[in-house]
């Protein structure tokens, strides 16, 4: 089965990229895995510590999951896998397509302030022709009726 790899963050963008993923795979009967990355520098090391701080980020993931989750089995017959990775964004991304032949398109939500498209969206249009599968990039201002309707 094909899937849709869309990273979850903490962006305004994130939003429409995850919704857009859904609605995509609902109505090419894919799937889509929904990839939380836990940044380096959001996990100190020291005794016990970093444990913590990963529990406590992998528990605000979860929790954020189930929202979108939820909206995509309710409205979309959408039923997502949440994978959580540790590390660089855009080296986790890059791991995740490469250990999961199925993923066919990588989806992500560009930002549409004046700083750019956001950093993950940046660093990754530097190497696009080597990426292995098409990206998408959806536009944080774009509205829902006219997400739904080119989806």
């Amino acid at each position: 089965m094909r899937k849709f790899l869309v990273v979850m963050d903490e962006s305004p963008e994130c939003q429409n990229a995850m919704r857009f993923a859904a609605m995509r795979a609902s109505r090419t009967s894919a799937g889509v895995v929904v990839l939380a990355i836990i940044p380096p520098d959001a996990i100190q090391h020291g005794i016990g510590v970093a444990d913590l701080m990963r529990q406590e980020a992998e528990d605000r993931i979860a929790s954020e999951y189930q929202v979108f989750s939820r909206w995509m089995r309710d409205n979309q017959g959408v039923d997502p896998e949440l994978v959580i990775r540790e590390g660089e964004p855009t080296v986790q991304i890059l791991a995740q397509i490469d250990e999961d032949g199925e993923i066919g398109v990588l989806v992500l939500g560009a930002s549409g302030g004046n700083d750019g498209p956001g950093p993950i969206v940046s660093r990754l249009l530097r190497d696009l022709g080597k990426l292995p599968c098409p990206v998408t990039l959806v536009p944080g201002d774009i509205s829902r009726e006219r997400l739904e309707a080119i989806s």
